[in-house]
């Protein structure tokens, strides 16, 4: 029985949407961890994808009744967002979208929230059945997927502080007056990050923002010339940003489309039929209408050409398009390169924050124990603070928040800063127990011999302190070196942000999730046989000193 015939068609608002929870964990719980745990999630997830999903998405949806879409509130209007009116519900045109399309042959559509650059390895899990959430049709991507015929057609358009020097995209071409590069933020993995690099020559520096409106708060900040938005976002979020102002014609182009398994040909068949209706019945256009994306553009989605036929045209450069479809180690030889220079930002920002937390630390750890009662409260206070609170939020309150005290960080003093804050709370902890390990008889010794008290803690209690806590101080110095990939919320490109931008851009997730850890690993190493080689040293040292004479 033909598909159309058999179920009738039915509509449903957003609103009626909703959302998984539950046994939907692993999924959910992507936006709440860390960037270096959506990373070894990514990998895990990305060793997963080479395990063939078996069984037909439209059957399973059939017979469930559901039809699971992911994608990504987190700075989502109007593709995807809570309801202002209703916060527990989600809305958006493509909240909307799926309800139509759902409604062409019956099953309720379910939300399934995902980390937007991890939908793609998600969808690999069979967590969901498809993907829609702006993604943009690319060669790349239709090498390891099926996608649906465009849904939308976008282009960009730039946002600029309102009455700055930048009056278009060719206001970027000519040096600054400063002469230090432009800088210009758009969305990671987006299409604006491609315009951005392949359109901006020597006069742009492009800094990629994990959210779309991370980039226009960094601009209304000052600390960016410039953000390159798609227009759907660019519109939607404008009235949030009256500082901002879009200048110049709408730039560069393409098409979101819908992705899925390349083994669900029937449902990719099924959601096409159902675009095919929404557009000839006007139906899509008074979505789009509705929430101001129409454009004269879309008057071409009928016509719009299959992925297969467009996807080079999309991409526009043949020869890139033909590296990017390597794999295996040709992917990594290509690539190498760019993971080492991320590696060493990982590197000297983790050898840049740990002196100066160890130099916090001891000093918070010094005023807890021998500073007078005020300063012990204040210290106390600000190691709860600081260990009670996300290294996320902290880096977000020095990035985007000091502006609005006229106190601007560069990303890479941000990142530092951060980082050295937050594990000062760590370290004041693990110096505190140290100096409390240290017998009180070594200070009134020190005190009879006539050393004042500075002079004793600095000459006898302190070094022997230091030398205790060097297995756990090694230890955390570990853990700091994979929490620098947090710092890619504030633009600072390490490895991991790099990895994530290499696997959504060329589709080597596996690859680049293994040459990453790889690299990783050769970093964390070396640390850990120091901290081993520091602990049989100490243990040693300790047994000689118990040993009778």
């Amino acid at each position: 029985m033909d598909d159309d015939a058999a179920d009738a068609p039915r509509s449903r608002s957003g609103s009626d949407q909703a959302l998984v929870a539950g046994d939907d964990s692993i999924v959910d719980s992507l936006s709440r961890i860390s960037c270096s745990g959506r990373f070894l999630l990514a990998f895990i997830l990305a060793c997963l994808a080479g395990v063939p999903c078996r069984g037909d998405a439209l059957d399973r949806i059939r017979s469930s009744g559901e039809l699971r879409y992911g994608c990504d509130q987190e700075g989502g209007g109007p593709y995807a967002y809570p309801d202002p009116i209703d916060p527990s519900r989600v809305t958006g045109f493509e909240v909307e979208l799926m309800s139509l399309l759902a409604g062409e042959f019956g099953p309720t559509p379910v939300l399934v929230q995902g980390q937007w650059d991890t939908l793609l390895p998600v969808l690999e899990t069979g967590r969901v059945d498809v993907v829609v959430n702006g993604y943009e049709l690319t060669s790349p991507r239709l090498d390891q997927y099926l996608a649906t015929r465009p849904y939308y057609l976008f282009q960009m358009e730039l946002m600029v502080p309102r009455g700055g020097l930048v009056r278009g995209w060719e206001s970027l071409r000519v040096a600054r007056p400063d002469g230090v590069r432009w800088r210009v933020g758009v969305l990671g993995g987006s299409s604006a990050e491609t315009y951005a690099r392949d359109h901006g020559g020597g006069s742009v520096e492009v800094l990629s923002f994990n959210g779309a409106t991370d980039a226009m708060m960094a601009a209304k900040n000052g600390q960016i010339d410039a953000t390159l938005q798609d227009l759907p976002a660019a519109r939607f979020y404008a009235p949030n940003y009256p500082a901002l102002e879009v200048v110049g014609p709408p730039l560069g182009g393409g098409s979101y489309v819908m992705y899925l398994r390349r083994q669900d040909a029937p449902l990719r068949d099924r959601l096409d039929r159902g675009l095919a209706r929404l557009i000839r019945s006007g139906e899509l256009r008074r979505l789009y209408e509705k929430y101001g994306i129409w454009t004269a553009l879309q008057e071409d989605l009928a016509k719009a050409e299959t992925p297969g036929q467009s996807a080079r045209k999309a991409t526009g450069d043949s020869e890139s398009a033909a590296h990017e479809t390597s794999r295996g180690l040709a992917l990594i030889w290509r690539y190498g390169s760019t993971l080492l220079k991320a590696s060493a930002m990982t590197v000297f920002l983790a050898a840049a924050s740990m002196p100066l937390a160890i130099a916090i630390g001891l000093a918070v750890a010094l005023g807890r124990l021998y500073g007078p009662p005020p300063a012990r409260w204040i210290l106390a206070t600000y190691v709860e603070l600081i260990r009670g609170t996300p290294l996320m939020l902290q880096l977000y309150v020095l990035f985007f928040l000091l502006p609005e005290l006229d106190v601007s960080l560069p990303p890479i003093m941000a990142g530092i800063a951060g980082l050295a804050i937050n594990y000062s709370a760590y370290e004041a902890e693990i110096y505190r127990a140290g100096l409390q390990a240290i017998p009180g008889g070594q200070m009134e010794a020190a005190l009879a011999l006539g050393m004042t008290r500075a002079q004793g803690l600095r000459r006898i209690v302190i070094p022997q302190a230091v030398r205790m806590v060097i297995p756990p101080v090694t230890n955390d110095f570990i853990a700091l070196f994979k929490d620098t990939s947090v710092c890619s919320v504030i633009t600072l490109v390490e490895l991991t942000k790099q990895y994530s931008i290499l696997a959504n851009s060329t589709g080597g997730v596996l690859e680049f999730a293994a040459a990453s850890a790889l690299l990783y690993l050769g970093m964390s190493l070396p640390l850990s046989w120091l901290s081993r080689w520091s602990e049989r040293r100490l243990s040693g040292e300790q047994s000689e000193r118990r040993s009778p004479a």
